[in-house]
């Protein structure tokens, strides 16, 4: 960049024109430095001119940016532009400097009413498109369909003409880190070697690849013009530096009209909202490109020895993480970033710079500990703030007292948020929370929190990110609060809903949200629907909803009587229309049948309130279902004499055990054993109607290994084999623990897969390896050991039941040693803090002798 050599007091006359960079911190002071010495009448600033009556607000106390000026459409809010200011943004300097000093300040820029008509809602603010030299990429379309020249980054080439392959490395070196003494050379000299240089690309390039430019651009000079009339030339404009050369053009009044006559036009409202350090880092959608605003921060804001002060940051932050980091790493830092800048010819250290003397030095090489240094001060956390008499829909309004009576502060940084229902105010926060969901406000989503069969706790990830004022103001049109916005757009939503699964989805958003006067035409809705759907798999998708919509509303105290009537007639429909269904599928299809029946499965469950069994648990008629050890765990509820005949499993005599005798449950169970012995239904459905007979209790382990014999018979294909083994132990519902604990299983499927083809093993290859690689590494591990060895001779555990008891399976010995068990009983007792009683004779008791004298005192209980 050339020097120039220009005095404060040989600067040519006409208005100021100061060209910067949007959001760089040397341009901000340079800024700061040319306002105080020239002492402007007035300072023009780009930006939407409708927002010269927010301008005021940046001198308030509680304005802390980095804020944005938002522009909507009033008839379209989510049509909406941004114009985001960081505290080291020039624009924002310029604001507060003639704010302070008490000179009238102004935006002259192209009005967002007709910048929001010519976007065409496209999500980007003018100022984020501006070619300061952040640049842009790629190209659009002219009137004839040709490819328009591709926008171009001025300054990517100014830094390739002085032999730089890194903009911003160049950009740091000849405006950033152009000082002497911490003061600037001349307060004019940057602004006059810019505008040289961007005269220069101008000419060769033009608009840049940017026609939209001269429309703004005409509209400045109009703005400056008038200025000029009012204060004369002692007037700044703070503009990008690519305008600069287009505001000294002399153009005619007659030309500028031109270009502005016809312009579309969109009836625009504006306000000041929060913005972040995150969104400003990112470079599509609202964000403006900036890849360091942190790093620019502390640029703008230290007084002096920046790196110095940047690598106590780091190190602090280290700290707080643990990490030992002393007073001599953060010397040793500086003086390596300070080497590297020295040799690689930068006239002060770089964030490049630091941050490899950051990874050497304090992260010993790991770019994991540097990565944290990237999010939480590169970019920065920082959320800013706006005063409560800044503009704002009604709806934002309610939202923001509500935030503030249920300390929800809003922050940039993702957190997780556990509530306790029990509680009044976490009940409040989870209504609220909801009901914004409701309104597609995505402040929180649902997360998974830590274990509990209870419905009263729920967990949630809570971020709030700049765009969701948007999101706000489009949800403003269904009402002025919180509560009537979600009612009248649940109520809508269910008038225009097409699909079961939609309705039931949204009668569950209703209860959870506390919408009481959404929730009877969204029950009308769902009637209609349900009445009407006859398609067995859009009731299944439907019913699940149903189920947790019940489940919670246990813990809500909500009247959910008609929910429960709609659930019970979906359910029974189901079991009426499943087993035709599940005929002539392809895997596809058979698939995602296999997920709808264990949905309908827990559903049911939910609505007989009972808990579905899972594998490793004890079901309800007190029977383990885990091991399957060969204890007959038969306590079939179906009274369908066709089930009972084809699955070959006993009625109880007495009746159903179980509090739904005869009931849904009992139906339910009907349908599965129709499933499971069905050769029509696909081989993955009959191997998961298995299962979960087999995991309830209501299949005996005999039956269950009737079924696998029968499923992977020589007579059956590899491919439908292999279904039936995916559907009966594929995926994560415990199949590997069942074949583990069940020898006589394993030695099934065992002896199956031996016995495939060769040239048909490749076929279900893909099926076996989807089926048990979903198995944690410890139960592959203890399958492989258990193959290796082979099956026992009965083809069971060596527990003393079933039809093998009392063959040894391989590797364990036919009985108890109680020799080598003496021996090792008194350690045991030891660890677990036992002490052996005294016998009669006054000795302690062991050995066989205590064994048997603690027959009704198990291991391990305490006295």
């Amino acid at each position: 960049m050339p020097q120039i050599e220009t005095t404060w007091a040989e600067r040519p006359a006409g208005p100021l024109l100061l060209g910067v960079r949007h959001h760089g911190p040397g341009s901000a002071r340079a800024v700061r430095a040319a306002l105080d010495a020239a002492r402007p009448r007035a300072v023009l600033v780009e930006g939407p001119p409708e927002a010269d009556a927010l301008l005021s607000l940046a001198a308030d106390e509680r304005m802390r940016p980095p804020v944005a000026l938002l522009a909507h459409a009033v008839d379209d809010p989510g049509q909406a532009a941004f114009w985001p200011l960081a505290a080291f943004s020039p624009e924002w300097v310029a604001i507060r400097w003639a704010l302070e000093h008490r000179v009238p300040v102004r935006f002259i820029d192209l009005p967002a009413a007709n910048s929001l008509a010519m976007t065409q809602g496209n999500g980007e603010g003018d100022e984020d498109r501006d070619q300061d030299g952040d640049g842009g990429a790629g190209g659009e379309e002219g009137a004839e369909g040709s490819v328009a020249q591709a926008p171009i980054d001025p300054i990517g080439v100014l830094a390739r003409t002085a032999g730089y392959d890194d903009p911003e490395r160049w950009w740091e070196d000849v405006v950033e880190h152009r000082t002497r003494d911490g003061e600037a050379v001349d307060p004019r000299a940057p602004f006059a070697a810019l505008a040289e240089a961007m005269t220069a690309l101008r000419e060769v390039y033009g608009d840049g690849g940017h026609p939209r430019d001269a429309v703004r651009e005409a509209h400045m000079r109009i703005q400056l013009r008038k200025a000029g009339k009012e204060f004369g030339d002692d007037i700044a404009v703070v503009c990008g530096a690519w305008h600069v050369p287009a505001l000294g053009t002399r153009a005619t009044l007659t030309a500028d009209r031109a270009l502005l006559k016809g312009l579309p036009k969109v009836k625009a409202e504006l306000t000041w909202v929060p913005w972040s350090h995150r969104r400003l880092a990112r470079h599509s959608g609202y964000g403006a490109g900036i890849d360091s605003p942190g790093w620019y921060g502390h640029l703008f804001d230290a007084p002096d020895r920046p790196i110095e002060r940047w690598m106590t940051k780091v190190a602090g932050l280290m700290r707080d993480e643990d990490r030992f980091v002393s007073s001599a790493h953060v010397i040793e830092a500086v003086r390596l970033a300070e080497t590297l800048a020295a040799m690689r010819g930068r006239p002060l250290a770089g964030l490049g710079e630091t941050t490899d003397a950051i990874r050497a030095v304090m992260c010993e090489g790991s770019d994991v500990p540097l990565a944290l240094v990237q999010d939480r001060l590169i970019v920065g956390e920082a959320l800013g703030e706006v005063p409560d008499t800044a503009p704002a829909v009604p709806l934002q309004r309610d939202l923001t007292r509500q935030q503030r009576t249920l300390r929800l502060k809003p922050e940039a940084q993702e957190r997780e948020l556990e509530l306790d229902l029990r509680k009044d105010n976490d009940a409040a926060r989870s209504r609220l929370l909801h009901r914004l969901r409701v309104l597609a406000v995505g402040w929180g989503e649902p997360a998974a929190g830590r274990a509990s069969t209870g419905t009263f706790r729920e967990s949630w990830r809570l971020r709030w990110e700049p765009e969701l004022y948007v999101q706000v103001a489009e949800a403003g049109t269904w009402g002025t609060t919180v509560l009537s916005a979600a009612t009248a757009k649940a109520g809508a939503q269910a008038a225009s809903a097409t699909a079961l699964a939609e309705v039931t989805a949204l009668a569950e958003q209703c209860l959870l949200a506390e919408l009481p006067d959404a929730l009877p035409v969204v029950m009308r809705a769902l009637a209609d629907r349900a009445a009407l759907d006859s398609d067995v798999g859009r009731l299944a998708d439907a019913l699940p909803a149903l189920a947790r919509t019940l489940r919670y509303g246990d813990v809500r105290s909500t009247d959910t009587a008609a929910l429960a009537g709609v659930a019970a007639g979906l359910a029974e429909r189901i079991c009426v229309g499943l087993p035709p269904a599940c005929t002539g599928l392809d895997a596809d299809g058979a698939a995602e049948l296999r997920g709808r029946l264990d949905e309908v499965h827990t559903a049911i469950a939910l609505l007989t309130g009972a808990a579905p069994a899972s594998p490793g648990t004890t079901t309800d008629a007190g029977t383990s279902t885990g091991a399957h050890a060969g204890t007959d765990t038969s306590t079939d509820t179906s009274t369908n004499a066709d089930a009972d005949a084809d699955t070959g499993a006993n009625a109880d005599a007495n009746g159903d055990t179980h509090a739904d005798a005869g009931g849904l449950r009992g139906r339910w169970t009907a349908v599965l054993h129709k499933l499971a012995a069905r050769d029509t239904v696909a081989g993955v459905v009959r191997g998961r109607a298995t299962r979960l007979l087999l995991d309830e209790g209501r299949l005996t382990e005999d039956d269950a290994a009737r079924l696998m014999g029968l499923a992977l018979s020589p007579g059956t294909p590899p491919a439908d084999a292999a279904e039936w083994i995916e559907g009966f132990v594929g995926g994560s519902a415990g199949g590997g623990m069942l074949l583990v604990h069940d020898e006589r299983l394993l030695g099934l499927v065992d002896a199956w897969l031996t016995g495939v083809p060769a040239d048909r093993f490749t076929d279900v290859l893909p099926l076996l390896r989807r089926t048990f690689s979903a198995y944690e590494a410890g139960v592959r591990r203890t399958l492989g050991e258990l193959v290796r060895r082979g099956p026992s001779a009965g083809g069971q555990a060596a527990t003393g039941t079933g039809a093998g008891a009392g063959a040894p399976v391989p590797g364990f010995g036919p009985g108890l040693d109680e020799t080598r068990a003496d021996a090792v009983e008194p350690v045991l007792r030891l660890l677990l803090g036992l002490h052996d009683d005294p016998g009669p004779d006054g000795d302690a008791r062991s050995g066989r002798a205590g064994r048997a004298a603690n027959v009704e005192e198990p291991l391990g209980a305490t006295r």
